[in-house]
């Protein structure tokens, strides 16, 4: 197979957590996987090596998602070296949480900048490269409290309800392209995000989960994969939850 016949897979916040564990779903000798981190993450090479030990080819690269010029130099990048990309998965995403009425506006800004506008420009980016090929999946990482809202995460929640509206948006605008644009919306799921919490924020969190138990990052990682498989070709614009039934 040659470089040309490969599948270029694009995932932001692939160091980590959710976004590596996505990647590494993608492994293989039929796929060239990019990812991104920032700040700077010690991390990454640990994607890098991990995702190679799985028989695949990764190169990570330390990129500003809230920057067009950051994002364009990267894709630029992606494109001189593989000749096109097939998967864009936006997941990289930050919290800043706090009651609102305590919230500061940069806890705000931060996380609207990274978790949305990061996703849009990303997004702009990477669609006029699938739509010269008339091609490409487009997998958004939202969140259940998107949907449902959570005491302490304005900002969080508005951002990952913006994601989806963005979701559905780009699904039609870029449908007759032959792109397809979906959203994954996880509930509770252990990462460095989730580990954080406190005791008594984790015990309410699986409260709230009628399978009573955590989420992996591979449970998300499998319904990415699934949508950017030819098996989904005909979903699009659609938010799949991955949060052991807590939005029924």
């Amino acid at each position: 197979m040659t470089e040309q016949e490969k599948r270029t897979i694009v995932v932001t916040g692939g160091s980590r957590g959710i976004g590596r564990a996505i990647c590494q779903s993608f492994a293989g000798p039929d796929t060239i996987i990019f990812f991104n981190y920032y700040p700077e993450d010690p991390a990454s090479e640990e994607s890098i090596k991990l995702i190679t030990e799985a028989g695949g080819s990764a190169t990570g690269q330390c990129v500003n998602v809230v920057s067009e010029e950051e994002v364009t130099g990267f894709f630029e990048k992606v494109v001189a070296e593989t000749g096109r990309i097939d998967v864009l998965v936006n997941n990289a995403g930050i919290t800043r949480d706090g009651l609102l009425v305590r919230m500061k506006e940069e806890a705000w800004d931060a996380v609207l900048d990274i978790n949305l506008k990061g996703s849009f420009i990303c997004t702009k980016v990477a669609a006029k490269i699938m739509m010269k090929q008339r091609s490409g999946r487009i997998i958004n990482i939202s969140s259940v409290v998107g949907v449902t809202g959570n005491a302490g995460q304005a900002n969080y929640s508005a951002s990952k309800a913006g994601l989806i509206g963005l979701t559905k948006t780009v699904a039609k605008e870029l449908a007759p392209r032959g792109i397809t644009v979906n959203a994954v919306a996880p509930g509770y799921i252990e990462s460095d995000m989730t580990a954080a919490l406190s005791e008594k924020a984790k015990k309410f969190m699986l409260d709230q989960v009628p399978l009573g138990r955590a989420g992996q990052p591979e449970d998300v990682a499998e319904i990415v994969h699934f949508l950017a498989s030819d098996s989904a070709s005909y979903v699009t614009g659609q938010v799949i939850h991955v949060s052991g039934g807590m939005y029924i």
